[in-house]
């Protein structure tokens, strides 16, 4: 199953996302002897097979209903096993556009993770770029290694289990781009240094939770030489759809009548007032409007950007 071509059926062995709303998403690597159960009940795996991506599929009892879904990387962001804190597409977006990612490009990634944003940025640069992806705990580093193989993206990825702060990425003069979610990301930008192409611009970006690390790591990037130095924060503001009514001046006019016709006439012509009042209530059309929360979703971590510089002959 790639994450990389979409097809049109589902077949044995694909991973399908079950829909079941925006806040219950579950993998499901089709096995035609298994079965997959939740509040709506039963659905067979074998039941799947054939059918398009896409369908709205019920459930045995016909208590409820799923969609099967095409796998995506920021569908797979919303399911993936939680081995570490994941970034969300807020930000995963804003960083794959500021580092000017595109097919072809070479990037550096510490640490792996989970592997949510491993996924996009294997899209991004596909068919013929590379991922160089590095992972301090063991572990997860087989266990993110394992998903890019069944997702179809080991080709696209190397992964390495390495402590880049001390050991430095053993790579040098071959990305466009680097990608540090470190706790210390200071130490290795050193080493991020060297593993960019000396003849050309590139990005780097870090992504850090505390202002303090912000500011170890914009003081580094300054000594190193790196320029043009920016920190960003992402946040979710979402926008609720709702129908008001529209009304005119005549409509106000109108409306103010009656309420004073109420008062004059309450007791005789209330069956009138009534009247008048429904016809007024009919009249004027809906206008869609969209309204934000007052406050946006918490802080996730902060984006620190920067551009090196291609080293210049001294000739």
């Amino acid at each position: 199953m790639s994450f990389l071509r979409y097809k049109t059926l589902i077949e044995e062995g694909d991973l399908v996302i079950a829909y079941l709303s925006r806040e219950n998403m579950t993998p499901l690597i089709v096995d035609s002897q298994k079965t997959y159960n939740n509040k709506f009940g039963t659905f067979k795996h074998k039941d799947m097979i054939g059918k398009e991506y896409g369908t709205k599929m019920p459930s045995h009892n016909g208590r409820g209903f799923m969609y099967l879904l095409h796998s995506t990387p920021e569908l797979w962001t919303h399911v993936v096993p939680h081995r570490t804190q994941i970034l969300y597409v807020a930000d995963i977006s804003y960083i794959i556009t500021y580092l000017d990612l595109k097919p072809g490009s070479v990037v550096l990634e510490s640490g792996t993770g989970s592997g949510s944003f491993s996924h996009s940025l294997a899209r991004t640069i596909a068919p013929n770029g590379h991922l160089y992806t590095f992972e301090f705990h063991e572990e997860r580093a087989k266990a993110v290694k394992k998903d890019f193989e069944e997702h179809g993206l080991s080709d696209l990825i190397t992964v390495e289990c390495r402590d880049v702060c001390k050991d430095g990425f053993g790579i040098t003069g071959i990305v466009h781009a680097v990608f540090l979610d470190l706790p210390a990301p200071w130490e290795a930008i050193p080493a991020a240094k060297g593993a960019f192409k000396q003849n050309r611009i590139g990005k780097i970006c870090c992504f850090s939770p505390c202002i303090e690390q912000v500011q170890r790591t914009c003081a580094s990037l300054n000594e190193n030489g790196f320029v043009e130095i920016k920190m960003y924060e992402c946040l979710m503001r979402e926008h609720d759809v709702k129908t008001i009514p529209i009304y005119t001046v005549a409509d106000a006019i109108n409306k103010i009548k009656i309420q004073q016709d109420k008062k004059r006439k309450r007791k005789d012509q209330n069956e009138q007032d009534d009247a008048n009042s429904s016809k007024f209530k009919q009249d004027p059309p809906n206008l869609y409007v969209t309204k934000t929360p007052n406050e946006a979703k918490g802080h996730t971590s902060y984006l620190t950007f920067a551009t090196f510089l291609p080293v210049l002959d001294d000739e």
